[in-house]
């Protein structure tokens, strides 16, 4: 479900003194939440139409650095505004923080007031309204998976964040004593998010000491984007508020495993799961196999969106569960592709590929558009990889790298035509960008190998 408080009661709370703060954010194309804090009352007499922010929040690298080379904005055309229209179906009270309502917002152009095209949540809506075309509704779930740290945010960020320490020692998959340490931030992160409307199911601990995982309950496309991004920051600021910092990152420690988010995706028609055959092999419908096959045959072309920054593809090492090869399995965390829930009527599709760091709008809607492909093409989905899937000789890679990854996203054709070339060429640019920061960079690990002995 979207937000859970209607504007009337808004009104209301604000009226009465409840709410004194309304935050208008828009997802950027970090995934993170950008905006301005409204006085309640200016909001409910005006703000709530629309409100305004410079062009550049779209077209910054994660330091909010203002990179050269995108069309859409730059120094030359003076970084001008965008329009932000509050989307008022996701009003919705902030728990952990005092008299605070949110709002997300649309971007929209300032002149023509139609969506930016690059901005993560027109991407997706994109995709959505092709499917509805076709007759069917995406249902997504994504899964957050990150680590807690014992020091905050400002010591970790003084230290040069280094002697890192997880919040706890040891693996704590499943591990109820491990995790019961973690109940200070867990606990209202949880309970937290339901009153704000985000049907969260459950969290445990991970593969690794302070790793932890919060699971959604699966909803419509675009509402599983936001409940995303609004859990990625509620638990940012839960963590900081009880002195601790939690990191995103996938891969924060070579010898430690990683960060991922997994997608859960399923067509539905009619109120039922399309994805669904009791007739089926393993109960999958005609229409699951084309979506799969899709799925499949252009993981290279929008790995970069499941993989967007250079740290995203450390992860991927054979013997951590994560992904190298592009094939499915039934109920085989060793895949790409996971079949889940294989004869029954809550059959779907698992992609293991992304990790923690990427944008849920821009990840969901590339892998609609590669379905989409699929169905439209009726493609053959190949039979099923069994085994340990890491050794699977025939079996196509990941991209392993992000030139790798940036490469197969600027040859896409299939990206092209569902996103258009301007979108495309966007997020390019921006894989371009992290990609020359990197290469600019000496290392630690450079200067400690060949110091001396080079």
């Amino acid at each position: 479900m979207p937000g859970n408080l209607s504007f009337e009661t808004l009104k209301e709370l604000v009226k009465s003194g409840e709410v004194d703060t309304v935050i208008a954010a828009l997802p950027d194309m970090q995934g993170r939440l950008m905006g301005k804090r409204f006085h309640a009352v200016h909001f409910v007499e005006s703000a709530w139409e629309e409100t305004h922010c410079c062009n550049y929040l779209l077209a910054t690298d994660l330091e909010m650095f203002t990179v050269e080379g995108y069309k859409a904005t730059s120094w030359q055309s003076g970084y001008g505004d965008y329009v932000m229209q509050p989307d008022l179906t996701t009003l919705r009270l902030v728990p952990w923080l005092e008299g605070t309502a949110m709002v997300l917002c649309d971007v929209l152009d300032h002149h023509t007031h139609e969506q930016i095209p690059h901005s993560p949540r027109a991407v997706l809506k994109k995709q959505i309204a092709r499917l509805k075309e076709l007759g069917f509704e995406a249902m997504t779930a994504t899964e957050l998976e990150f680590f807690i740290f014992e020091k905050s945010f400002d010591e970790v960020r003084k230290s040069g964040f280094r002697d890192l320490e997880p919040i706890s020692g040891y693996n704590e998959d499943y591990h109820i004593l491990q995790t019961t340490k973690e109940e200070s931030i867990m606990r209202p992160l949880r309970n937290h998010l339901y009153a704000a409307g985000i049907p969260i199911e459950n969290s445990k601990g991970e593969a690794e000491a302070g790793q932890e995982e919060l699971n959604i309950r699966y909803g419509a496309a675009l509402d599983c984007a936001d409940n995303h991004t609004i859990a990625k920051h509620a638990a940012k600021e839960i963590a900081w508020q009880q002195g601790r910092a939690v990191s995103f990152l996938p891969k924060w420690h070579h010898d430690r495993v990683g960060s991922s988010s997994h997608v859960h995706q399923s067509l539905w028609q009619d109120g039922s799961n399309a994805f669904y055959d009791p007739n089926g092999e393993l109960g999958m419908s005609e229409l699951m196999r084309n979506y799969m096959a899709g799925l499949i045959k252009y993981a290279p072309d929008y790995t970069y969106f499941l993989a967007p920054y250079i740290n995203s593809y450390k992860r991927f090492q054979k013997g951590t569960f994560a992904p190298t090869k592009t094939v499915w399995s039934v109920d085989n965390r060793t895949a790409g592709f996971r079949l889940c829930g294989d004869g029954t009527k809550a059959i779907r599709v698992e992609c293991r590929i992304g990790g923690s760091d990427l944008n849920p709008y821009l990840a969901v809607a590339a892998q609609l558009a590669a379905g989409i492909k699929g169905i439209e093409e009726k493609m053959e989905l190949a039979p099923a990889t069994s085994g340990d899937v890491y050794e699977a000789q025939k079996a196509d890679e990941i991209p392993q790298t992000l030139r790798a990854a940036m490469v197969t996203l600027d040859k896409s054709d299939m990206l092209r035509a569902a996103f258009g070339d301007a979108v495309v060429d966007h997020y390019v640019r921006a894989a371009e960008w992290e990609q020359e920061e990197f290469d600019r960079v000496v290392t630690d690990y450079e200067i400690a190998r060949g110091f001396e002995r080079a």
